[in-house]
């Protein structure tokens, strides 16, 4: 299936996209970009071909060259009804003709390309074939934070997949949880997202008890009992853009020691929230939320990274983890996400969208950070 990307940007906002990527790659040295179909692809020209053909589809942008989109023919009739199609040139190929010497053709021999980090190892290789003193590199190796920094239009979106998300929470902690499967619980979150405006449903966590211990846990069909602890986390895609947001229910009354957990997440998810601004390392996020948790003696418990980017997809760049030095930057949004992870009994985790605003940080998530008692 093709298709274009739902968003308000026009013709002109993906022009000038694609010409600060060509410009951000000569800065990294790179002689050409190569954006295979896929998030790249959407956010720079609007068009979205089928990922899963075996024929070449391939975004060329060379600094200081118009851009071209080298194109199967049969699907560049679609390509061509793509918002950002006015800014591209398209070159077509036919079965039977050789796709990579026509983008060969494009390129300069020995240069250092960017190319996206889903594109087909087939199409690498033949490139390398026809240029072989070519050399590669991934793009979130070489330009991590290309998309990492959203204009006012894609904040919006974004605020509004979040909305979303929150509607989606206050819905669903009204169903009654005991004695229903972990699946039945998803599917209900998976029809709210939806309800709300999610034309995509990315993931829908439900980790009951002991199942809540695993961060990524897959819903089965474990029936949730009273005096469970559960971890809920869900998003996907409103309008082109991303929501992720997690909370902590519990079924009837906790113990002393869930509500003492549940406190500590949620005093290193502020804490985490409170050292975003701009300048400061993604990885100081990172570190402010672990030491609330490593003080009270479960770091060992905190398994995973604090947070990661958010746009056109769920997952992205910046990572907000120790060794990450890329600094903040007014426009970056990204998860705020500690837990605790205790084998076998439960787990604890708290998770918004955050923005970077010129003095500080900005939620786009405003459900409620305390634990919520459901039936």
């Amino acid at each position: 299936m093709t298709g274009t990307a739902p968003a308000p940007f026009t013709a002109d906002d993906y022009r000038a996209r694609m010409a600060r990527a060509a410009r951000t790659a000569a800065d990294a040295g790179l002689a050409a970009l190569l954006v295979a179909p896929g998030p790249d692809m959407v956010w720079l020209t609007g068009y979205a071909p089928p990922a899963e053909t075996e024929r070449l589809t391939l975004l060329v942008l060379v600094p200081g060259r118009d851009p071209v989109l080298v194109v199967p023919a049969l699907e560049a009739p679609d390509a061509a009804k793509a918002v950002g199609a006015p800014g591209l040139a398209l070159r077509g190929w036919t079965d039977g003709q050789d796709p990579y010497a026509a983008t060969a053709s494009l390129l300069d021999a020995g240069g250092r390309f960017g190319i996206s980090d889903n594109a087909w190892a087939m199409h690498l290789l033949a490139l390398q074939k026809e240029l072989p003193g070519t050399s590669y590199a991934s793009l979130t190796d070489a330009l991590p934070m290309l998309r990492a920094v959203k204009d006012a239009a894609e904040l919006e979106l974004l605020a509004a997949a979040g909305a979303a998300a929150d509607a989606t929470f206050e819905e669903i902690r009204k169903v009654p949880f005991a004695g229903r499967r972990e699946s039945e619980v998803a599917a209900d979150i998976a029809h709210l997202l939806r309800r709300f405006g999610h034309s995509q449903v990315d993931f829908t966590i439900v980790a009951s008890g002991p199942n809540g211990a695993n961060p990524h846990h897959e819903v089965g069909d474990r029936v949730i009992e009273r005096g469970d602890m559960v971890v809920l986390d869900f998003g996907g895609l409103k309008n082109g853009y991303g929501s992720d947001t997690s909370r902590t229910v519990h079924v009837g009354e906790p113990t002393d020691e869930e509500r003492r957990v549940h406190d500590l997440v949620r005093a290193a998810q502020e804490a985490g929230f409170s050292a975003v601004r701009p300048g400061a390392a993604c990885q100081e996020v990172d570190r402010a939320a672990r030491a609330v948790i490593e003080d009270a003696g479960y770091g060992d418990y905190f398994i995973h990274r604090t947070g990661h980017g958010i746009g056109v997809t769920t997952h992205e760049p910046p990572y907000m983890i120790e060794g990450e030095e890329q600094p903040l930057v007014p426009g970056m949004c990204f998860s705020v996400e500690p837990g605790v992870y205790l084998p076998g009994r439960f787990g604890v985790r708290i998770e918004d969208i955050v923005t970077v605003t010129e003095d500080g940080g900005r939620r786009l998530n405003d459900t409620t950070r305390e634990m919520v008692i459901v039936d």
